[in-house]
Protein backbone atom coordinates (compact mmCIF):
# COMPACT_ATOMS: atom_id res chain seq x y z
CA UNK A 1 0.00 0.00 0.00
CA UNK A 2 2.90 2.55 0.62
CA UNK A 3 4.53 1.64 -2.80
CA UNK A 4 1.24 2.85 -4.79
CA UNK A 5 0.98 5.73 -2.69
CA UNK A 6 4.83 7.17 -3.47
CA UNK A 7 3.79 6.34 -7.08
CA UNK A 8 3.09 9.44 -9.07
CA UNK A 9 -0.65 9.90 -10.39
CA UNK A 10 -1.03 11.73 -13.85
CA UNK A 11 -4.18 13.73 -13.65
CA UNK A 12 -4.17 15.78 -16.57
CA UNK A 13 -2.98 14.45 -20.28
CA UNK A 14 0.17 14.51 -21.36
CA UNK A 15 1.41 17.72 -23.29
CA UNK A 16 -0.78 19.81 -20.86
CA UNK A 17 0.93 23.07 -19.50
CA UNK A 18 0.51 24.60 -16.11
CA UNK A 19 1.96 27.59 -14.59
CA UNK A 20 0.90 27.86 -10.85
CA UNK A 21 0.99 31.58 -8.60
CA UNK A 22 3.29 33.85 -9.77
CA UNK A 23 4.37 32.43 -12.91
CA UNK A 24 0.96 32.23 -14.19
CA UNK A 25 0.52 35.60 -13.50
CA UNK A 26 3.49 36.69 -15.02
CA UNK A 27 2.62 35.24 -17.86
CA UNK A 28 -1.01 36.79 -18.51
CA UNK A 29 0.30 40.27 -17.52
CA UNK A 30 3.02 39.89 -19.74
CA UNK A 31 0.31 38.77 -22.81
CA UNK A 32 -1.66 41.58 -21.74
CA UNK A 33 0.84 44.24 -21.73
CA UNK A 34 2.26 43.05 -25.57
CA UNK A 35 -1.49 43.35 -26.76
CA UNK A 36 -2.12 46.74 -25.28
CA UNK A 37 1.13 47.74 -26.98
CA UNK A 38 -0.09 47.52 -30.20
CA UNK A 39 -2.76 49.54 -30.04
CA UNK A 40 -1.17 51.70 -27.59
CA UNK A 41 0.45 53.82 -30.55
CA UNK A 42 -2.94 54.66 -32.61
CA UNK A 43 -4.22 56.67 -29.74
CA UNK A 44 -4.48 60.66 -30.33
CA UNK A 45 -4.40 62.99 -33.17
CA UNK A 46 -0.73 61.58 -33.88
CA UNK A 47 -1.67 57.93 -33.96
CA UNK A 48 -0.19 56.15 -36.26
CA UNK A 49 -2.36 53.46 -38.31
CA UNK A 50 -1.90 49.72 -38.45
CA UNK A 51 -2.11 47.59 -42.03
CA UNK A 52 -4.22 44.06 -41.40
CA UNK A 53 -3.89 41.58 -43.89
CA UNK A 54 -6.04 38.33 -43.79
CA UNK A 55 -5.33 34.81 -44.88
CA UNK A 56 -7.34 35.35 -48.34
CA UNK A 57 -4.30 38.65 -48.73
CA UNK A 58 -7.83 41.46 -47.71
CA UNK A 59 -6.30 44.81 -46.48
CA UNK A 60 -7.90 46.65 -43.54
CA UNK A 61 -5.83 50.05 -42.71
CA UNK A 62 -7.37 51.73 -39.62
CA UNK A 63 -6.38 53.18 -36.16
CA UNK A 64 -9.43 51.88 -35.00
CA UNK A 65 -8.90 50.08 -31.76
CA UNK A 66 -11.66 47.31 -31.63
CA UNK A 67 -11.72 46.62 -35.43
CA UNK A 68 -7.40 46.09 -35.18
CA UNK A 69 -8.52 44.05 -32.09
CA UNK A 70 -10.63 41.81 -33.75
CA UNK A 71 -8.99 41.52 -36.93
CA UNK A 72 -5.84 39.94 -35.22
CA UNK A 73 -6.38 36.27 -34.31
CA UNK A 74 -4.97 36.48 -30.37
CA UNK A 75 -3.81 33.06 -29.12
CA UNK A 76 -3.51 33.83 -25.28
CA UNK A 77 -6.62 33.81 -23.36
CA UNK A 78 -5.45 36.58 -20.89
CA UNK A 79 -5.11 38.75 -24.02
CA UNK A 80 -8.31 38.15 -25.50
CA UNK A 81 -10.13 39.05 -22.23
CA UNK A 82 -8.58 43.00 -23.48
CA UNK A 83 -10.18 42.19 -26.53
CA UNK A 84 -13.29 41.40 -24.74
CA UNK A 85 -13.33 44.55 -22.62
CA UNK A 86 -12.48 46.39 -26.12
CA UNK A 87 -15.97 44.82 -27.92
CA UNK A 88 -18.06 45.71 -25.07
CA UNK A 89 -16.80 49.21 -24.63
CA UNK A 90 -17.87 49.72 -28.45
CA UNK A 91 -21.29 48.09 -28.26
CA UNK A 92 -22.04 50.17 -24.80
CA UNK A 93 -20.83 53.63 -25.71
CA UNK A 94 -19.33 53.12 -29.30
CA UNK A 95 -15.91 54.98 -28.43
CA UNK A 96 -13.26 54.56 -26.35
CA UNK A 97 -11.61 50.95 -26.91
CA UNK A 98 -7.83 52.23 -27.03
CA UNK A 99 -8.25 53.68 -24.14
CA UNK A 100 -9.70 51.08 -22.07
CA UNK A 101 -7.08 48.59 -23.58
CA UNK A 102 -4.21 50.54 -22.67
CA UNK A 103 -5.59 51.35 -19.45
CA UNK A 104 -5.85 47.59 -18.34
CA UNK A 105 -2.51 47.13 -19.75
CA UNK A 106 -0.76 49.74 -17.95
CA UNK A 107 -2.99 48.33 -14.43
CA UNK A 108 -1.42 45.16 -15.19
CA UNK A 109 2.26 46.68 -15.34
CA UNK A 110 2.11 48.41 -12.08
CA UNK A 111 0.12 45.53 -10.12
CA UNK A 112 3.34 43.23 -11.45
CA UNK A 113 5.76 45.76 -9.95
CA UNK A 114 3.50 45.65 -6.73
CA UNK A 115 3.88 41.92 -6.77
CA UNK A 116 7.16 41.99 -7.34
CA UNK A 117 7.51 44.42 -4.07
CA UNK A 118 5.52 41.48 -2.26
CA UNK A 119 2.31 42.95 -2.02
CA UNK A 120 -0.32 40.08 -1.72
CA UNK A 121 -2.67 40.14 -4.80
CA UNK A 122 -5.82 40.68 -2.26
CA UNK A 123 -4.28 44.14 -1.35
CA UNK A 124 -3.76 44.81 -4.88
CA UNK A 125 -7.03 43.85 -5.51
CA UNK A 126 -8.56 45.82 -2.60
CA UNK A 127 -6.98 49.27 -3.55
CA UNK A 128 -7.86 49.11 -7.14
CA UNK A 129 -11.61 48.85 -6.46
CA UNK A 130 -11.50 51.47 -3.47
CA UNK A 131 -9.66 53.61 -6.80
CA UNK A 132 -12.01 52.73 -9.45
CA UNK A 133 -15.21 53.73 -7.23
CA UNK A 134 -13.31 57.00 -5.98
CA UNK A 135 -12.82 57.44 -9.48
CA UNK A 136 -16.00 57.33 -10.60
CA UNK A 137 -17.15 60.14 -7.81
CA UNK A 138 -14.20 62.04 -9.13
CA UNK A 139 -15.81 62.15 -12.46
CA UNK A 140 -19.35 63.14 -11.85
CA UNK A 141 -17.85 66.00 -9.96
CA UNK A 142 -15.78 67.52 -12.87
CA UNK A 143 -18.50 66.33 -15.34
CA UNK A 144 -19.63 69.48 -17.23
CA UNK A 145 -23.73 69.56 -18.18
CA UNK A 146 -23.98 70.17 -21.83
CA UNK A 147 -26.22 69.34 -25.19
CA UNK A 148 -26.47 71.93 -27.04
CA UNK A 149 -25.53 71.20 -30.70
CA UNK A 150 -22.28 73.11 -30.71
CA UNK A 151 -21.04 70.76 -27.54
CA UNK A 152 -22.42 67.84 -29.63
CA UNK A 153 -20.07 69.11 -32.22
CA UNK A 154 -17.29 68.89 -30.46
CA UNK A 155 -17.71 65.61 -29.19
CA UNK A 156 -18.40 64.26 -32.75
CA UNK A 157 -15.16 66.49 -34.12
CA UNK A 158 -13.21 65.31 -31.04
CA UNK A 159 -14.06 61.37 -31.95
CA UNK A 160 -13.46 61.82 -35.38
CA UNK A 161 -9.78 63.48 -34.99
CA UNK A 162 -6.96 61.40 -35.95
CA UNK A 163 -9.04 59.07 -38.11
CA UNK A 164 -7.97 59.68 -41.44
CA UNK A 165 -10.60 62.47 -42.01
CA UNK A 166 -9.03 65.10 -40.07
CA UNK A 167 -9.52 67.90 -43.27
CA UNK A 168 -13.23 67.49 -43.25
CA UNK A 169 -14.05 66.63 -40.12
CA UNK A 170 -15.87 70.11 -39.36
CA UNK A 171 -18.50 68.68 -42.08
CA UNK A 172 -18.37 64.97 -40.67
CA UNK A 173 -19.03 66.15 -37.63
CA UNK A 174 -22.50 68.43 -38.60
CA UNK A 175 -23.43 65.35 -40.50
CA UNK A 176 -23.52 62.96 -37.50
CA UNK A 177 -24.95 65.28 -35.40
CA UNK A 178 -27.62 66.32 -37.65
CA UNK A 179 -28.40 62.29 -37.96
CA UNK A 180 -28.17 61.54 -34.51
CA UNK A 181 -30.73 64.54 -33.44
CA UNK A 182 -33.22 63.28 -36.28
CA UNK A 183 -33.87 59.81 -34.64
CA UNK A 184 -34.43 60.47 -30.95
CA UNK A 185 -37.44 58.77 -29.39
CA UNK A 186 -38.09 59.51 -25.52
CA UNK A 187 -34.69 60.98 -24.96
CA UNK A 188 -33.05 58.09 -26.72
CA UNK A 189 -31.16 58.08 -29.94
CA UNK A 190 -31.95 55.01 -32.02
CA UNK A 191 -28.87 54.32 -33.53
CA UNK A 192 -29.76 51.36 -35.66
CA UNK A 193 -32.08 53.46 -37.54
CA UNK A 194 -29.13 55.15 -39.36
CA UNK A 195 -27.64 53.81 -42.14
CA UNK A 196 -24.33 54.50 -42.99
CA UNK A 197 -23.48 54.06 -47.28
CA UNK A 198 -20.32 53.53 -48.47
CA UNK A 199 -19.63 54.78 -51.98
CA UNK A 200 -16.43 55.08 -53.62
CA UNK A 201 -14.85 57.61 -55.89
CA UNK A 202 -15.35 62.40 -54.98
CA UNK A 203 -14.02 63.03 -52.10
CA UNK A 204 -14.64 63.16 -48.42
CA UNK A 205 -16.24 66.36 -48.62
CA UNK A 206 -19.07 64.90 -50.79
CA UNK A 207 -20.24 63.15 -47.73
CA UNK A 208 -23.83 63.76 -47.17
CA UNK A 209 -27.19 63.40 -45.04
CA UNK A 210 -29.75 62.45 -47.01
CA UNK A 211 -33.28 63.91 -47.04
CA UNK A 212 -34.79 60.36 -46.35
CA UNK A 213 -33.58 56.99 -46.77
CA UNK A 214 -31.79 54.85 -48.99
CA UNK A 215 -31.39 51.23 -49.87
CA UNK A 216 -28.48 49.58 -51.98
CA UNK A 217 -30.93 47.48 -53.40
CA UNK A 218 -32.50 47.80 -56.76
CA UNK A 219 -35.85 46.80 -58.46
CA UNK A 220 -36.00 42.88 -59.42
CA UNK A 221 -35.97 43.47 -63.18
CA UNK A 222 -35.19 45.89 -65.54
CA UNK A 223 -37.94 46.79 -66.83
CA UNK A 224 -39.81 47.84 -63.59
CA UNK A 225 -39.95 51.40 -63.03
CA UNK A 226 -37.19 52.99 -61.38
CA UNK A 227 -38.75 56.04 -60.69
CA UNK A 228 -42.35 55.76 -58.62
CA UNK A 229 -44.11 58.85 -56.86
CA UNK A 230 -46.87 58.59 -54.23
CA UNK A 231 -45.66 55.02 -53.18
CA UNK A 232 -47.66 52.32 -51.48
CA UNK A 233 -44.74 50.01 -49.74
CA UNK A 234 -45.83 46.43 -48.26
CA UNK A 235 -42.97 45.05 -46.09
CA UNK A 236 -43.19 41.13 -46.58
CA UNK A 237 -40.59 39.25 -44.47
CA UNK A 238 -40.58 36.27 -46.01
CA UNK A 239 -40.44 34.88 -49.62
CA UNK A 240 -42.83 34.64 -52.73
CA UNK A 241 -41.57 31.23 -53.71
CA UNK A 242 -43.38 27.87 -53.84
CA UNK A 243 -40.82 25.72 -52.23
CA UNK A 244 -41.81 27.78 -49.26
CA UNK A 245 -45.79 28.42 -49.62
CA UNK A 246 -45.98 24.30 -49.77
CA UNK A 247 -46.02 21.52 -46.81
CA UNK A 248 -43.56 19.25 -46.36
CA UNK A 249 -45.80 16.45 -47.48
CA UNK A 250 -44.89 14.27 -50.26
CA UNK A 251 -47.16 14.23 -53.62
CA UNK A 252 -47.64 11.50 -55.67
CA UNK A 253 -47.95 12.84 -59.43
CA UNK A 254 -49.15 9.46 -61.31
CA UNK A 255 -49.22 10.91 -64.81
CA UNK A 256 -48.18 14.15 -66.92
CA UNK A 257 -51.90 14.91 -66.56
CA UNK A 258 -51.49 15.67 -62.59
CA UNK A 259 -47.86 17.01 -62.83
CA UNK A 260 -49.72 19.94 -65.02
CA UNK A 261 -52.66 20.39 -62.62
CA UNK A 262 -49.88 20.77 -60.09
CA UNK A 263 -47.75 23.09 -61.64
CA UNK A 264 -51.38 24.99 -62.62
CA UNK A 265 -52.09 25.48 -58.88
CA UNK A 266 -48.82 26.39 -57.91
CA UNK A 267 -49.23 29.05 -60.84
CA UNK A 268 -52.53 30.26 -59.36
CA UNK A 269 -51.26 30.18 -55.99
CA UNK A 270 -48.71 32.62 -56.87
CA UNK A 271 -51.35 34.69 -58.75
CA UNK A 272 -53.46 34.74 -56.00
CA UNK A 273 -50.61 36.14 -53.39
CA UNK A 274 -48.93 39.09 -55.73
CA UNK A 275 -53.22 39.83 -56.64
CA UNK A 276 -53.73 40.51 -52.80
CA UNK A 277 -50.98 42.90 -52.67
CA UNK A 278 -52.50 44.74 -55.64
CA UNK A 279 -56.07 45.01 -53.98
CA UNK A 280 -54.91 46.34 -51.07
CA UNK A 281 -53.22 49.26 -52.92
CA UNK A 282 -49.60 48.23 -52.99
CA UNK A 283 -47.93 49.29 -56.04
CA UNK A 284 -43.90 48.61 -54.30
CA UNK A 285 -42.83 45.32 -52.42
CA UNK A 286 -39.85 44.78 -49.97
CA UNK A 287 -38.89 41.54 -49.35
CA UNK A 288 -36.74 39.80 -47.13
CA UNK A 289 -36.69 37.20 -48.68
CA UNK A 290 -36.48 35.53 -52.31
CA UNK A 291 -39.15 36.23 -55.23
CA UNK A 292 -39.89 33.34 -57.55
CA UNK A 293 -39.44 33.92 -61.29
CA UNK A 294 -43.03 33.82 -62.20
CA UNK A 295 -44.14 35.73 -59.17
CA UNK A 296 -42.12 38.44 -60.97
CA UNK A 297 -44.02 38.62 -64.38
CA UNK A 298 -47.16 38.66 -62.24
CA UNK A 299 -45.70 41.58 -59.91
CA UNK A 300 -44.94 43.47 -62.98
CA UNK A 301 -48.21 42.72 -65.12
CA UNK A 302 -49.87 44.06 -61.64
CA UNK A 303 -47.40 46.98 -61.86
CA UNK A 304 -46.00 46.18 -58.68
CA UNK A 305 -41.82 47.13 -58.06
CA UNK A 306 -40.83 44.75 -56.54
CA UNK A 307 -37.34 44.13 -54.44
CA UNK A 308 -35.80 41.15 -53.25
CA UNK A 309 -32.87 40.40 -50.82
CA UNK A 310 -33.21 43.24 -48.81
CA UNK A 311 -30.90 43.42 -45.41
CA UNK A 312 -33.05 42.78 -41.94
CA UNK A 313 -31.62 46.17 -40.75
CA UNK A 314 -32.96 48.01 -44.06
CA UNK A 315 -36.19 46.12 -43.22
CA UNK A 316 -36.48 47.71 -39.87
CA UNK A 317 -35.37 51.19 -41.31
CA UNK A 318 -37.98 51.17 -43.93
CA UNK A 319 -40.19 50.01 -40.94
CA UNK A 320 -39.80 53.15 -38.84
CA UNK A 321 -39.28 55.32 -42.08
CA UNK A 322 -42.54 54.96 -43.94
CA UNK A 323 -44.37 53.77 -41.64
CA UNK A 324 -45.38 50.41 -42.86
CA UNK A 325 -45.32 47.26 -40.91
CA UNK A 326 -43.42 43.83 -41.67
CA UNK A 327 -45.76 41.12 -42.39
CA UNK A 328 -45.11 37.80 -41.90
CA UNK A 329 -47.88 36.14 -44.58
CA UNK A 330 -49.25 38.11 -47.28
CA UNK A 331 -52.66 36.47 -46.68
CA UNK A 332 -53.21 38.72 -43.94
CA UNK A 333 -51.81 42.39 -45.03
CA UNK A 334 -54.50 45.07 -45.03
CA UNK A 335 -54.04 48.73 -46.25
CA UNK A 336 -53.08 49.91 -42.92
CA UNK A 337 -49.96 48.14 -43.31
CA UNK A 338 -48.83 50.08 -46.27
CA UNK A 339 -45.71 52.37 -45.69
CA UNK A 340 -45.78 55.46 -47.79
CA UNK A 341 -43.17 57.63 -49.89
CA UNK A 342 -44.12 60.29 -52.09
CA UNK A 343 -41.18 59.47 -54.12
CA UNK A 344 -38.64 56.29 -54.09
CA UNK A 345 -36.03 57.08 -57.69
CA UNK A 346 -32.70 54.69 -58.20
CA UNK A 347 -30.03 56.52 -58.89
CA UNK A 348 -26.44 55.59 -60.01
CA UNK A 349 -23.97 56.85 -57.94
CA UNK A 350 -20.17 56.41 -59.40
CA UNK A 351 -20.12 52.71 -60.02
CA UNK A 352 -23.16 52.04 -57.54
CA UNK A 353 -26.38 51.72 -58.04
CA UNK A 354 -28.71 52.79 -55.24
CA UNK A 355 -32.55 53.53 -54.58
CA UNK A 356 -33.92 56.43 -52.48
CA UNK A 357 -36.96 56.96 -50.22
CA UNK A 358 -37.68 60.48 -50.30
CA UNK A 359 -40.88 62.92 -48.72
CA UNK A 360 -41.45 60.71 -45.95
CA UNK A 361 -43.73 61.68 -43.32
CA UNK A 362 -42.42 61.82 -40.01
CA UNK A 363 -39.98 59.52 -40.42
CA UNK A 364 -37.67 58.04 -37.72
CA UNK A 365 -34.91 56.82 -39.88
CA UNK A 366 -32.53 58.66 -41.96
CA UNK A 367 -29.22 57.70 -44.00
CA UNK A 368 -25.81 58.90 -44.56
CA UNK A 369 -23.66 58.81 -47.73
CA UNK A 370 -19.71 58.61 -46.92
CA UNK A 371 -17.77 59.07 -50.23
CA UNK A 372 -13.96 58.65 -50.44
CA UNK A 373 -11.44 57.73 -53.25
CA UNK A 374 -11.06 54.42 -52.08
CA UNK A 375 -12.89 51.49 -50.40
CA UNK A 376 -9.98 51.44 -47.96
CA UNK A 377 -10.82 55.24 -47.22
CA UNK A 378 -14.48 54.99 -46.80
CA UNK A 379 -14.01 51.85 -44.79
CA UNK A 380 -11.57 53.99 -42.31
CA UNK A 381 -14.34 56.88 -42.74
CA UNK A 382 -17.46 54.57 -41.73
CA UNK A 383 -15.72 53.01 -38.56
CA UNK A 384 -14.62 57.04 -37.56
CA UNK A 385 -18.43 57.85 -38.31
CA UNK A 386 -19.91 55.06 -36.24
CA UNK A 387 -17.65 56.05 -32.83
CA UNK A 388 -18.37 59.80 -33.77
CA UNK A 389 -22.51 58.43 -33.87
CA UNK A 390 -21.76 56.40 -30.47
CA UNK A 391 -20.49 59.54 -28.78
CA UNK A 392 -22.88 61.79 -30.07
CA UNK A 393 -25.67 59.61 -28.92
CA UNK A 394 -24.07 58.88 -25.38
CA UNK A 395 -24.14 62.94 -24.75
CA UNK A 396 -27.54 63.71 -26.32
CA UNK A 397 -28.97 60.82 -23.47
CA UNK A 398 -27.18 61.66 -20.91
CA UNK A 399 -26.20 65.43 -21.23
CA UNK A 400 -22.74 65.59 -19.07
CA UNK A 401 -19.26 65.53 -20.85
CA UNK A 402 -15.72 65.62 -19.40
CA UNK A 403 -12.74 67.91 -21.20
CA UNK A 404 -9.82 65.67 -22.87
CA UNK A 405 -6.69 65.86 -24.20
CA UNK A 406 -5.68 64.35 -20.69
CA UNK A 407 -7.29 66.56 -18.23
CA UNK A 408 -9.50 63.51 -17.12
CA UNK A 409 -6.58 61.16 -16.17
CA UNK A 410 -4.18 64.32 -14.82
CA UNK A 411 -7.10 65.66 -12.65
CA UNK A 412 -8.07 61.33 -11.39
CA UNK A 413 -4.18 60.76 -10.54
CA UNK A 414 -3.57 64.00 -8.99
CA UNK A 415 -6.65 63.61 -6.51
CA UNK A 416 -6.43 59.76 -6.11
CA UNK A 417 -2.94 60.48 -4.88
CA UNK A 418 -4.30 63.06 -2.30
CA UNK A 419 -6.64 60.28 -1.12
CA UNK A 420 -4.69 57.48 -1.16
CA UNK A 421 -2.84 59.41 1.78
CA UNK A 422 -6.16 58.61 4.34
CA UNK A 423 -5.79 55.33 3.80
CA UNK A 424 -3.23 53.18 5.66
CA UNK A 425 -1.30 50.35 5.07
CA UNK A 426 -0.14 48.65 2.03
CA UNK A 427 -3.69 49.56 0.24
CA UNK A 428 -1.95 52.76 0.37
CA UNK A 429 0.13 51.38 -3.08
CA UNK A 430 -2.34 49.93 -4.46
CA UNK A 431 -4.36 53.63 -4.86
CA UNK A 432 -0.91 54.74 -5.89
CA UNK A 433 -0.65 52.45 -8.63
CA UNK A 434 -4.23 52.71 -10.10
CA UNK A 435 -3.43 56.60 -10.06
CA UNK A 436 0.00 56.48 -11.93
CA UNK A 437 -1.85 54.09 -14.74
CA UNK A 438 -4.46 56.68 -15.31
CA UNK A 439 -1.41 58.62 -16.46
CA UNK A 440 -1.11 56.64 -19.39
CA UNK A 441 -3.34 58.26 -22.17
CA UNK A 442 -1.84 61.75 -21.15
CA UNK A 443 1.46 60.01 -21.77
CA UNK A 444 0.85 58.18 -24.81
CA UNK A 445 -0.72 60.98 -25.91
CA UNK A 446 2.98 62.96 -25.81
CA UNK A 447 4.91 59.45 -27.13
CA UNK A 448 2.43 59.80 -30.12
CA UNK A 449 2.66 63.67 -30.89
CA UNK A 450 6.67 62.86 -30.25
CA UNK A 451 7.19 64.91 -27.20
CA UNK A 452 8.79 64.62 -24.12
CA UNK A 453 6.80 62.70 -21.98
CA UNK A 454 8.57 63.65 -18.36
CA UNK A 455 8.17 67.31 -19.07
CA UNK A 456 4.48 67.21 -20.39
CA UNK A 457 3.51 64.98 -17.23
CA UNK A 458 5.00 67.30 -15.06
CA UNK A 459 3.64 70.42 -16.51
CA UNK A 460 0.23 68.96 -16.60
CA UNK A 461 0.08 67.91 -13.02
CA UNK A 462 1.25 71.62 -12.05
CA UNK A 463 -1.25 73.08 -14.33
CA UNK A 464 -3.83 71.24 -12.64
CA UNK A 465 -3.47 72.81 -9.55
CA UNK A 466 -5.28 75.73 -10.24
CA UNK A 467 -7.90 74.10 -13.11
CA UNK A 468 -8.86 70.37 -14.10
CA UNK A 469 -9.59 71.65 -17.61
CA UNK A 470 -5.69 71.81 -18.44
CA UNK A 471 -4.74 69.07 -21.32
CA UNK A 472 -2.04 68.40 -24.33
CA UNK A 473 -2.51 70.14 -27.44
CA UNK A 474 -0.30 67.89 -29.49
CA UNK A 475 -0.43 70.80 -32.59
CA UNK A 476 0.88 73.27 -30.20
CA UNK A 477 2.74 70.83 -28.35
CA UNK A 478 1.68 73.04 -24.85
CA UNK A 479 -0.48 72.46 -22.46
CA UNK A 480 -3.57 74.78 -22.47
CA UNK A 481 -7.47 74.92 -21.92
CA UNK A 482 -8.86 72.02 -23.58
CA UNK A 483 -11.99 73.19 -22.87
CA UNK A 484 -13.16 74.80 -26.61
CA UNK A 485 -11.12 71.97 -28.09
CA UNK A 486 -11.69 68.23 -26.81
CA UNK A 487 -14.90 67.41 -25.33
CA UNK A 488 -15.79 64.16 -24.54
CA UNK A 489 -18.84 61.97 -22.91
CA UNK A 490 -18.45 61.45 -19.52
CA UNK A 491 -20.02 57.70 -20.22
CA UNK A 492 -17.58 56.73 -22.45
CA UNK A 493 -14.83 57.51 -19.77
CA UNK A 494 -16.36 55.92 -17.26
CA UNK A 495 -16.99 52.77 -18.75
CA UNK A 496 -13.48 52.88 -20.08
CA UNK A 497 -12.36 52.91 -16.67
CA UNK A 498 -14.65 50.33 -15.13
CA UNK A 499 -14.07 47.63 -17.94
CA UNK A 500 -9.97 48.55 -17.96
CA UNK A 501 -10.37 47.85 -14.15
CA UNK A 502 -12.47 45.14 -14.26
CA UNK A 503 -10.30 43.23 -16.67
CA UNK A 504 -7.16 43.57 -14.79
CA UNK A 505 -8.58 42.45 -11.46
CA UNK A 506 -9.80 39.51 -13.21
CA UNK A 507 -6.33 38.61 -14.74
CA UNK A 508 -4.68 39.64 -11.03
CA UNK A 509 -7.09 36.90 -9.23
CA UNK A 510 -5.65 34.15 -11.69
CA UNK A 511 -3.15 31.96 -9.54
CA UNK A 512 -3.33 28.69 -11.78
CA UNK A 513 -3.38 28.29 -15.78
CA UNK A 514 -3.93 25.23 -17.19
CA UNK A 515 -3.76 24.89 -20.71
CA UNK A 516 -4.27 22.02 -23.28
CA UNK A 517 -1.45 21.15 -25.22
CA UNK A 518 -0.42 24.02 -27.25
CA UNK A 519 -3.47 26.17 -26.29
CA UNK A 520 -0.89 29.04 -25.23
CA UNK A 521 1.28 28.47 -28.33
CA UNK A 522 0.22 28.31 -31.51
CA UNK A 523 3.38 27.93 -32.94
CA UNK A 524 6.17 25.73 -31.11
CA UNK A 525 7.74 25.79 -27.93
CA UNK A 526 8.94 27.93 -24.89
CA UNK A 527 12.07 29.61 -26.97
CA UNK A 528 10.05 30.09 -30.60
CA UNK A 529 9.33 33.70 -30.40
CA UNK A 530 6.29 33.62 -28.49
CA UNK A 531 6.66 32.94 -24.61
CA UNK A 532 3.38 31.38 -24.41
CA UNK A 533 1.99 34.91 -24.81
CA UNK A 534 0.56 33.90 -28.16
CA UNK A 535 1.87 37.34 -29.63
CA UNK A 536 5.48 36.88 -31.52
CA UNK A 537 8.19 39.56 -29.87
CA UNK A 538 12.12 39.30 -29.86
CA UNK A 539 14.00 38.64 -26.62
CA UNK A 540 13.59 42.58 -25.32
CA UNK A 541 9.74 42.25 -25.86
CA UNK A 542 8.87 44.03 -28.81
CA UNK A 543 6.36 42.88 -31.23
CA UNK A 544 7.83 41.14 -34.65
CA UNK A 545 4.99 39.95 -35.60
CA UNK A 546 0.73 38.56 -35.18
CA UNK A 547 0.18 35.26 -35.35
CA UNK A 548 -2.89 33.86 -37.10
CA UNK A 549 -5.10 36.08 -38.12
CA UNK A 550 -2.09 38.29 -40.12
CA UNK A 551 -1.54 35.48 -42.99
CA UNK A 552 1.30 36.49 -45.52
CA UNK A 553 2.40 38.90 -43.78
CA UNK A 554 6.79 38.86 -43.04
CA UNK A 555 7.61 39.29 -39.70
CA UNK A 556 7.87 43.43 -38.46
CA UNK A 557 11.28 44.10 -37.20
Amino acid sequence: MANNMNQPMIILPQGTQRFKGKDALHQNIYASKILASIVRTTLGPKGQDKMLVDKMGDVVVTNDGVTILREMDIAHPAARMLVDIAKNQEDIVGDGTTTAVIIAGELLSEAEKLLDQGIPAPIILKGYQDAVEKTLDILEDIAIDAKDDETLRKVAKTALTGKGSEYAKDKLADIVVEACTSVVEDGKVQNKHINTQRINGESIEQSTVVDGLLIDNTPIDSKMPKDIKDAKIALLKYPIEIKDLTTNAKIDLSSPSAMNAFLANEQEMLKDLVQKLSDVGANVLMCQKGIDELAEQYLKQAGIVAFKRVKNTDMERLVYATGGKIILDVEDITSDDLGHAGHIYTEKIFDQEVTFFKDLEDSKAISIILRGTTRHVTGELARAVDDAIGVVSATIEDGQVVIGGGAPEIELSRILRSYSESISGKEQLSINGFARALEVVPRTLAENAGLDTVDIIAELISAHENSNTMGLDVYSAKVVDMSDEVVEPLRVKKQAITSATEAAQMIIRIDDMVAASGALNSTGSEDDGLDHSGIPHDAEGNITGMPGGMGGMPPMM
